[in-house]
């Protein structure tokens, strides 16, 4: 049984997540509502029988291509801009319930804009509104990371690349990310793309190393220079690369329940979080997709607490590491690693 005090202290504790998918972040209800109101066809037209549908389920074989088929249905809904600043001011609002007082939340404008095929800027610009004016309005900041997969092409890639440069600033887009199958799909042909990123100042993080091997790790940082890598577990089988990310402080976006609900991972308790942590790698955890996974962020940090060696202490100082990996200019990330101490340490917000 999970200690209640533990389960109080980490609900009330303030909270970052720095990998968490838009699309994966619905609500149920709001899909049914969406699918009612537009006459979209679903599998099942009750919370109940869409959930597995959407959600993996327990006793579910556990598999990447399970896991990325839940998308299935979770990309037929975005139809017009209303839904789209709806379901997004939705996802912000769940963070801040659970006491996230900073997110930086990703999409992938292709999937978001495929049934509109509106220009990509116009769609981004409508998640930053609502996702500024949601933040405002429930004590969280939130920021913008777009995504472009690895087995789409490279022109779609430069759409997105010039959405985000459109919509580059403090409270809109501050990442881009490379995300998708990694087998079979190098990195070089995005390498100008994420060249020309960089040097607009937006932050580069790569989903690598969750289903590949290290060796996909290390190309993301020595052909598009990552800053961040999301997931990035199966560096454990490389130690040199452990020791290289770890010297250049390169952090890690780990999402412990994502990685054993695709697969990646057999059970919690041999995630290599723990060991990556003691090896002086600068982890993070975060919840990727909420509503695939059935996970809240505190629920995702009470698990790690119960089911690994890591402490409250230890989820403490991963709140710290994540704001000193924060997409934000210098002064602005020591403001917040500042905050971050603050709350966590001394005097927690009301």
């Amino acid at each position: 049984m999970v200690d209640t005090e533990l389960v109080t202290a980490i609900r009330s504790m303030p909270k970052i997540d720095l990998h968490r998918h838009l699309e994966g972040s619905l609500r149920l209800e709001t899909l049914l509502s969406i699918a009612l109101e537009h006459n979209i066809t679903l599998p099942r037209f009750d919370v109940e029988g869409l959930r597995p549908f959407v959600q993996v389920m327990p006793g579910e074989p556990r598999s990447w291509r399970r896991f990325l088929g839940k998308f299935q249905t979770l990309r037929m809904f975005y139809r017009s801009e209303a839904i789209i600043k709806r379901v997004t001011s939705e996802v912000v609002a769940d963070a801040a319930a659970d006491n996230v007082k900073y997110m930086e939340l990703r999409f992938t404008p292709q999937a978001l804009n495929n049934l509109m095929q509106c220009d990509h800027a116009q769609v981004v610009a409508w998640v930053c509104e609502a996702a500024k004016a949601t933040a405002h309005a429930n004590g969280i900041r939130v920021r913008l990371i777009l995504s472009m997969n690895r087995h789409e092409s490279v022109e779609v890639g430069q759409k997105v690349l010039h959405a985000a440069l459109h919509n580059h600033c403090d409270d809109g887009v501050v990442g881009i990310d490379l995300a998708g199958q990694e087998d079979g799909y190098p990195v070089h042909p995005f390498r100008a793309l994420f060249e020309e990123a960089k040097a607009a100042g937006i932050g580069v993080t790569i989903h690598a190393g969750e289903w590949a091997g290290a060796e996909s790790v290390r190309a993301a940082i020595e052909v598009l220079a990552a800053d961040r890598i999301g997931h990035g577990i199966r560096i454990v089988e490389d130690p040199d690369l452990v020791a290289l990310i770890a010297e250049r402080e390169i952090a890690l976006e780990v999402c412990p329940t994502s990685n054993v609900d695709s697969g990646a991972v057999a059970r919690l308790s041999e995630h290599p979080l723990p060991k990556l942590y003691a090896q002086n790698v600068k982890t993070t955890i975060n919840t990727d997709d909420p509503l695939v996974s059935n996970i809240t962020l505190s629920e995702e940090l009470i698990n790690i607490i119960t089911h690994t060696s890591l402490t409250l202490d230890d989820i403490k100082q991963h709140q710290i590491i994540a704001a000193r990996a924060a997409f934000m200019s210098v002064t602005e990330r020591e403001a917040l690693v500042a905050q971050f101490e603050q709350w966590l340490y001394d005097d927690p917000p009301t």
